[in-house]
């Protein structure tokens, strides 16, 4: 009851503050959270981790926050980690988060990052979510960061770019010449999304890890203590508050 009057209370104080267009969230400490809840298998958080996200966009939802960014893997993790708990985390994108995109039509999905670096079911799991939800008209904008690097991905948008130019005919010097900061932007891998201005980064980790590198730069970030399955709305109700609270004192 009182979880529940808090909660209200929360979404009162929002009434009168700005709110982001754009949350992103960095999904952090799945498997130190099963170790803590005292399970063995540590993929048993990576689970409740992806279920978990469900939660997350329908209280993104709730509070009218139409475009998120959830970070479900760096190209990193996938190089590095054990194979069978990326196995298992491959898995549960297309049983878990491919197939409750499909289900839930309030997103339209995109994805971001290094699909070569996936499983091929995986791959086609998230290009197939992608077109089924392309045409929602009215939906909210999610994006997957899978495979995902930030520094490779400004990269890759400057490596389009010399393509792109090679293409037109055009020499070094030329594009060197008129380069600019839109160029790049319109060849990052989801291309005419707001940036996101609240990035929130879970586990108590006070770094950003690769994450959004350019489009973050202007970001308010939060970080927060809990793991991410044990995130609640009260800790996005006070992140969205922080955040509204710094926004209105700014243009004062």
């Amino acid at each position: 009851m009182l979880y529940k009057l808090y909660t209200r209370r929360l979404r009162r104080q929002l009434k009168d503050l700005p709110l982001p267009q754009h949350v992103a969230i960095v999904m952090d400490g799945n498997r130190r959270w099963a170790r803590n809840a005292g399970y063995d298998d540590a993929r048993i958080g990576h689970r409740f981790g992806a279920k978990h996200l469900e939660q997350f966009l329908q209280w993104c939802a709730d509070a009218d926050i139409r475009c998120v960014t959830a970070w479900v893997a760096s190209a990193d993790n996938l190089r590095k980690r054990d194979s069978a708990e990326v196995d298992y985390l491959m898995e549960l994108t297309e049983t878990v988060l491919a197939d409750h995109v499909r289900r839930d039509h309030r997103w339209r999905l995109h994805v971001a990052g290094q699909l070569d670096l996936l499983p091929d079911s995986t791959a086609h799991a998230l290009k197939e979510a992608v077109e089924l939800t392309r045409d929602r008209g009215d939906a909210g904008e999610l994006t997957l960061a899978i495979g995902y690097s930030g520094r490779l991905e400004v990269v890759d948008a400057i490596r389009a770019v010399l393509d792109e130019a090679a293409a037109n005919g055009r020499s070094m010097d030329e594009v060197a010449d008129g380069l600019t900061e839109e160029d790049i932007s319109r060849h990052l891998y989801v291309p005419g999304l707001p940036e996101p201005e609240l990035v929130i980064r879970t586990s108590g980790e006070l770094r950003m890890s690769d994450f959004m590198l350019w489009q973050g730069t202007r970001s308010d970030i939060e970080f927060c203590d809990l793991y991410w399955p044990a995130f609640r709305e009260v800790d996005l109700l006070r992140a969205l508050r922080t955040y509204g609270r710094r926004r209105l004192k700014r243009s004062r």
